[in-house]
């Protein structure tokens, strides 16, 4: 074979057999070594798989709040505490020391979580209390009791809620979704305000969503008495509501101790979608493989809330909006404080608030 010229190619002969494809491929054909080079292949591409999904699942798990503050001598009132994101609060919360009260509408469920929860952490001082937060009735006279019996509040927990139901009402007239999320978690947090600013530095905790992007607060039908009814649109305004609601806090409560903090948990199996697989059950069953992939635990969607709670440091961002462990901004409808004050007027009108 002569050397390439400059400016040339320099051509080399094919191996024996031709261009064939099977000619250039080490991979063996047949028998004992071929099933071994298969096996080899399967494996890898299995071990990358699992990696890819171990990968995917530490992305959608979210930030972790690694604060490990001690809540010793500390009081905690938790809504909604007996599933979900609520319990695995109260979970955490108890872990760190704190009393713990669980403000549930179900007290056959409450008190079996409570009890699992006094033997996994240890702590004992974990108690029950009935809340419905559908009836200004039942707000009122647990606060009462609350105030009466309890020594100070150190953090609030508004977690409790209802997503995409039908259209309710509950016995004050309310549309269930704005009652619940929203209504009365704003007058549970009037009614506690003397024994938070008592126990100051305090913490008000508001669980909203990120559905609250695309919500809107409508003045005219808050309760879908003349618009068609949307369960969507409705569970997006009191979203909307609980970052406002957490904004007009912070401002009014300025140079008191009580810092307010509102956040979007993530998406997470629990509960609180029953209603939409109700709808549509089949679409449930389609998607429920996927979503032990693509959704956080009760554990991993608690953190954030547990971060707002406990996290030193924090009473310079009160009003602020957080996911992930993380401040994040909130949609430009929920920093509207014109909006906020008057949600908050209106809402103060409707549960019987003194405004001030």
């Amino acid at each position: 074979m002569r050397a390439a010229a400059p400016g040339e190619f320099l051509v080399l002969p094919w191996p024996e057999g031709g261009g064939s494809a099977a000619a250039l491929d080490p991979e063996p054909e047949s028998g004992e070594e071929g099933r071994g080079w298969l096996l080899l292949r399967c494996g890898a591409l299995l071990g990358l798989t699992l990696f890819c999904v171990a990968m995917l699942r530490r992305w959608i798990a979210g930030g972790v709040c690694r604060c490990s503050v001690r809540l010793d001598g500390k009081t905690v009132l938790i809504t909604g505490a007996n599933t979900g994101i609520g319990k695995e609060t109260s979970r955490e919360l108890a872990r760190r020391g704190a009393r713990v009260v669980m403000a549930c509408r179900d007290l056959t469920r409450a008190e079996q979580a409570a009890e699992e929860i006094r033997r996994t952490t240890g702590n004992g001082n974990v108690v029950i209390r009935h809340l419905d937060l559908a009836s200004v009735y039942s707000v009122r006279q647990f606060a009462k009791d609350f105030l009466d019996s309890e020594d100070r509040l150190d953090i609030l927990i508004n977690n409790a809620g209802v997503m995409m139901c039908p259209k309710w009402l509950t016995e004050d007239g309310f549309e269930t979704q704005l009652a619940v999320n929203h209504l009365g978690h704003f007058l549970l947090t009037n009614l506690l305000l003397p024994k938070l600013k008592s126990s100051a530095p305090s913490r008000v905790v508001n669980v909203s969503s990120i559905a609250h992007r695309g919500g809107r607060i409508d003045f005219d039908d808050l309760f879908f008495s003349r618009k068609p009814y949307s369960s969507l649109e409705s569970y997006r305004q009191s979203k909307l509501a609980n970052v406002l609601f957490s904004r007009e806090l912070a401002r009014r409560l300025k140079g008191s101790g009580v810092s307010s903090f509102c956040l979007h948990p993530g998406v997470i199996r629990t509960e609180l979608g029953r209603h939409v697989q109700g709808w549509f059950p089949l679409l449930g069953a389609l998607l429920s493989l996927p979503s032990l992939l693509l959704m956080k635990t009760p554990s991993q969607g608690c953190q954030t809330t547990v971060y707002c709670a406990v996290t030193p440091g924090l009473e310079g961002r009160t009003g602020r909006y957080f996911s992930d462990c993380a401040e994040k901004e909130a949609a430009p409808e929920g920093q509207d404080d014109v909006v906020a004050r008057k949600l908050w007027e209106e809402s103060a009108r409707l549960v019987g608030v003194k405004d001030t």
